[in-house]
């Protein structure tokens, strides 16, 4: 079955849909990226689940739309649409930036009284509470450019093509300002199992700053590391999702 947009709000797309799915992972994509990051991971993950990616404002079929530049209005419009749609256990995913906004709407379903995750899965991110390191969002655009290439994870024609560039900086910049320089408030630690994922050589999120998610969760906590940087979720791309694959399993079908 292909992609479809949830015909009901145009933040959900679901990649294979599967209605009978005992959990659905909803899975938040890393700053300036959309839902297409997440178009093959139903093939490896278990067949009861259904991932459920979110598109934001101002990405791919939403293109036309205004970016949020704070985390507060995000996450409460994210929490208006979606929190509906959510008639069926659910697991939260995101990486990098997507770790932020997904914290954020598992606090905010609380805040509102409504139920929340059964799980969630940051990855590729430092803990919320601890200070940024990096100046990213406020580099100039050549070497905002620079530093992203760097990192990886941005396909090579992007910046192989000014005007496809022009186009993609402004959005990047956007998602880092929220990520790096968005201060989050302090709140009691979530009642669900967190589990954090890392890259061994992630500079933007240390081993470290990856176990003190640790902090944020009431119940059971987990951390895993892996081989390369910042998108290992890419080049260790069947180890990360065997892991993942590995611990939903868990969830819908415990011991």
């Amino acid at each position: 079955m292909s992609q479809q947009t949830d015909l009901a709000t145009p933040w959900l797309v679901r990649p294979r849909p599967n209605p009978g799915a005992a959990l659905r992972l909803v899975c938040f994509p890393y700053g300036g990226a959309g839902t297409t990051v997440f178009r093959t991971w139903p093939a490896a993950l278990p067949a009861d689940v259904e991932v459920v990616a979110v598109e934001l404002p101002g990405r791919e079929s939403r293109s036309r739309e205004p970016r949020f530049e704070r985390l507060a209005p995000l996450v409460a419009a994210l929490t208006d649409a979606v929190a509906p749609r959510l008639d069926t256990p659910f697991a939260i995913y995101g990486h990098s930036l997507g770790s932020l906004v997904g914290f954020g709407f598992a606090r905010e379903l609380r805040r509102r009284g409504l139920p929340g995750p059964r799980h969630l899965f940051v990855s590729g991110r430092r803990a919320p509470q601890l200070p940024e390191r990096t100046e990213l969002a406020t580099l100039p655009d050549r070497e905002m450019a620079a530093a992203l290439r760097r990192m990886g994870g941005i396909p090579d024609v992007v910046f192989a093509e000014p005007d496809l560039l022009a186009w993609y900086l402004p959005i990047i910049r956007d998602d880092v300002r929220i990520s790096e320089l968005e201060v989050i408030a302090d709140d009691a630690p979530l009642p669900c199992p967190i589990t954090a994922f890392g890259g061994l050589a992630d500079d933007l999120a240390t081993p470290a700053e990856i176990e003190a998610w640790r902090s944020q969760t009431s119940a059971a906590f987990d951390h895993e590391l892996f081989p390369g940087g910042h998108f290992f979720l890419q080049t260790a791309r069947d180890r990360f999702l065997g892991s993942l694959a590995r611990r939903l399993s868990r969830i819908t079908s415990p011991p």
